[in-house]
C-alpha cells in the first residue's frame, strides 16, 4: 500500500541539472520533492567531471615529479617517486564526498526533500518510489535522469572490460590499456594512465582522435599523446575480446585482424540519454532520437512536464544542466525565461586543454558567412613560456562586416580558465574591437585573447 504525498515541484534525478533545479525552485517558495536512485551529484560529481579532474591532476603531478627526478631545466632535483594510488583515489573520493554532501546540505538549507529510491512513472502528475512504499502526486514534473555510457555487444562489461567508472576508482594499475574510443573521455583517461606508468594505446574508427573538433586544433592533443607514448590504432574497428589470450581483436583500415594483447580494456565510445527502467513510456513524449524533445523553455510535449541535461540529447554538457535546471524553476514561479544561449562551451581536458565556443570557421563557412579568423600562438605568450606550455593557439572568428565575434577556439595549457571570457564575450554581442579594447592583465595566458582579437583586426603587437 502506497502512502501519497503532494507536491508542486517533483525532480527525478539528482544530478547537475536536478539538483540546481531543486534549489532554484526552493530559493523562489516552490514546494519541491527530489528523487534520486544514487548519489546526490549525479555522473558529474561521482563518476563523470570532478573524479576525472582529480585523477588528471594525480597523474600530471606525478609526471611532474617523475620528470624532475631525470633531470630538468627548472634546476629541481628529486628522487624518482613511488606511486601509492589507494591513497590517490581516497585522495579523489574525499573532493567527491565534499561535494556530495554540499549538495545534500545546500538542498536542506533551501526546504527540498531528497527520497533515496528509484522512481518510476504512473502518469505526467504521478510517480511511485517502491523502495520507500511511495506515492508523490504533482503539478509539475521535471525530468533530469541523465545519461549512460554507451556499451558494445561485442565487449559486454564487466572483468577486464571496464568503463569509465571503474577507470576512476582502480584498486591497482593495469600494465596495459587499450582505450575503445578517441573522444574526449577516452583521452582524458588514456593519457592519464599513460602518465601514471601505464602502457596506453586508443583504438579509433575514424582517421584522427577528438574526430569531432577540426584536426587544426587537435593536432597539438595528437602530438603530445605520440610524445607522451600512447600507442594511436586510427581507422581501426574492434571485432571483440578474446579473453584465453588476453587480446583485443581490432580490425586494420585493410582489414586484417590485429590482436592487441592488454590486461583492460576501457570502453569508452560515448554516451546516450538515459530513457531505460523508470516507466518513461507511459508518458508517450515526443523524441529526437534517443533524446526528450524539449521547447525553449524546457518543456516537453505533455504540458508541465519538463526535462533537461543529457536526457534531452546533444550537447551532454553539466553546465548546460544547471542552466536549463534554473531556468525551469523560474518558468515555474511564473518568470519569463528562454533556454536560448549564444553558446555553450565545451571543454577537453586531455594535455593540452581544447576549448570550443560558438562557430568553428567551418561552421560559419558552411552557413555562408563572410569571416575573419585569426590565431595567436602561445609561444609568444610569456606566461605560456613560463608555465613550459608553448604549444597551441588561441583562435577567433568573426563576421568581416560589422566584426561581431561568432565563435573562439583554443588548445594549450590551462585553456579550459578561458572558457568564461569566450562564452561571456558572445553572450554579451562584442565585436572585436571590444576585447582588443579592453586591457589584459599581464602576463597571463588571457592576453592570448587580446592578441588574437588585435591580430584579427591586423595589428597584433608580440608577433
Amino acid at each position: 500500500m502506497h502512502q501519497t504525498e503532494q507536491t508542486t515541484l517533483l525532480i527525478i534525478g539528482g544530478g547537475p541539472g536536478g539538483y540546481v533545479a531543486a534549489i532554484r525552485a526552493g530559493q523562489l517558495g516552490i514546494p519541491t520533492i527530489l528523487v534520486e536512485g544514487q548519489a546526490l551529484g549525479g555522473t558529474c560529481l561521482n563518476i563523470g567531471c570532478i573524479p576525472s579532474k582529480a585523477l588528471i591532476h594525480v597523474a600530471e603531478q606525478f609526471q611532474q615529479t617523475l620528470h624532475h627526478s631525470q633531470g630538468s631545466a627548472l634546476g629541481i632535483e628529486v628522487a624518482p617517486p613511488r606511486l601509492n594510488i589507494e591513497q590517490s583515489i581516497a585522495w579523489k573520493d574525499g573532493i567527491v564526498d565534499c561535494l556530495t554532501s554540499g549538495v545534500a546540505t545546500l538542498l536542506k538549507k533551501h526546504k527540498v526533500k531528497v527520497i533515496h529510491g528509484w522512481a518510476s512513472i504512473v502518469d505526467g502528475k504521478t510517480v511511485d518510489i517502491a523502495s520507500a512504499g511511495l506515492r508523490i502526486q504533482c503539478e509539475h514534473l521535471l525530468l533530469a535522469t541523465g545519461s549512460k555510457s554507451v556499451e558494445l555487444p561485442m565487449l559486454p562489461l564487466g572483468g577486464p572490460i571496464i568503463s569509465s567508472t571503474e577507470a576512476l576508482s582502480p584498486k591497482s594499475l593495469p600494465k596495459r590499456l587499450v582505450v575503445v574510443g578517441g573522444g574526449y573521455i577516452g583521452l582524458e583517461l588514456g593519457s592519464a594512465y599513460r602518465k601514471l606508468g601505464v602502457e596506453v594505446s586508443v583504438v579509433e574508427a575514424r582517421d584522427r582522435v577528438l574526430p569531432a573538433y577540426d584536426q587544426e586544433l587537435t593536432q597539438p592533443v595528437a602530438d603530445a599523446l605520440k610524445k607522451l607514448g600512447v600507442h594511436l590504432y586510427l581507422q581501426h574497428s574492434v571485432e571483440g575480446f578474446d579473453a584465453q589470450r588476453q587480446c583485443l581483436q581490432v580490425r586494420t583500415p585493410s582489414g586484417e585482424i590485429l590482436a592487441l594483447e592488454t590486461d583492460q580494456v576501457l570502453v569508452a565510445v560515448g554516451r546516450r540519454p538515459h530513457t531505460q527502467g523508470w516507466n518513461l513510456e507511459a508518458l508517450a513524449l515526443d523524441r529526437q532520437g534517443a533524446a526528450i524533445k524539449v521547447d525553449r523553455h524546457c518543456q516537453t510535449s505533455m504540458r508541465n512536464v519538463w526535462a533537461i541535461g543529457d536526457l534531452t540529447g546533444e550537447p551532454m554538457l553539466a553546465h548546460r544542466a544547471m542552466a536549463q535546471g534554473e531556468l525551469v524553476a523560474e518558468v515555474i514561479a511564473g518568470q519569463h525565461r528562454e533556454f536560448n544561449p549564444s553558446a555553450i562551451a565545451a571543454v577537453c581536458f586531455t594535455d593540452p586543454e581544447l576549448v570550443v565556443v560558438g562557430q568553428s570557421p567551418q561552421e560559419a563557412e558552411a552557413a555562408g558567412i563572410d569571416c575573419l579568423v585569426a590565431q595567436f600562438p602561445f609561444a609568444a605568450n610569456g606566461r605560456a613560456m613560463t608555465l613550459e606550455s608553448k604549444a597551441g593557439f588561441v583562435r577567433v572568428v568573426a563576421r568581416r562586416d560589422n566584426h561581431l565575434i561568432l565563435g573562439w577556439q583554443a588548445v594549450g595549457v590551462g585553456v579550459s580558465e578561458l572558457s568564461t571570457a569566450f562564452a561571456q564575450s558572445l553572450e554579451m554581442g562584442a565585436r572585436l574591437e571590444d576585447v582588443a579594447g579592453t586591457i589584459h592583465a599581464h602576463p597571463t595566458l588571457g592576453e592570448a585573447v587580446l592578441e588574437t582579437a588585435l591580430r584579427a583586426l591586423g595589428h597584433a603587437l608580440h608577433l
